[in-house]
């Protein structure tokens, strides 16, 4: 006989623990009618999601609509999976002249730094992403999937 997958909901901390053992996640945004997705880096780091990018179409259309979908996954098969979407508010960060601006974007360098040590130093390898943007990890749902066992399996047919 077929086995059945088994599906199930992972904790929060299941999905804090899958957030911070990833780096390449997608990034799902809308704007008048029409939704975009693209793959992005990213940092987790106590409860936020930093994200690093260029200028372009993805953030003139965030500056209209700031709330997202970020999704990761890992698939070693068909039904064994898992996966984690965090719905939230992307806030672009700056160097503002406030103090607490610019202890946020200290705190998303020093994070994003955890990828790629040069981040904006002169030796950065993608020196054209210079937006700094972060997600609050408020909604987070995370699913899984994993074999079943077969009808029968100690060898006996019922």
């Amino acid at each position: 006989m077929t086995a059945r997958p088994q599906f199930s909901t992972l904790s929060r901390e299941e999905c804090e623990m899958m957030l911070a053992g990833h780096r390449i996640a997608r990034l799902a945004y809308s704007h008048k009618g029409r939704v975009d997705i693209e793959p992005i880096h990213y940092v987790y780091d106590a409860g936020w999601i930093y994200v690093r990018t260029q200028p372009g179409t993805k953030l003139s259309t965030i500056v209209h609509n700031p709330w997202v979908a970020f999704e990761i996954d890992e698939s070693q098969a068909l039904f064994d999976w898992q996966s984690v979407v965090v719905h939230g508010r992307l806030e672009l960060l700056d160097d503002g002249p406030h103090d607490n601006a610019r202890a946020r974007h200290a705190t998303a360098v020093t994070a994003l730094r955890t990828l790629v040590e040069t981040a904006f130093t002169p030796d950065d390898p993608t020196p054209d992403r210079t937006i700094i943007g972060a997600i609050f990890v408020d909604t987070i749902q995370g699913r899984r999937a994993t074999p079943g066992e077969r009808d029968g399996a100690d060898g006996a047919d019922a």
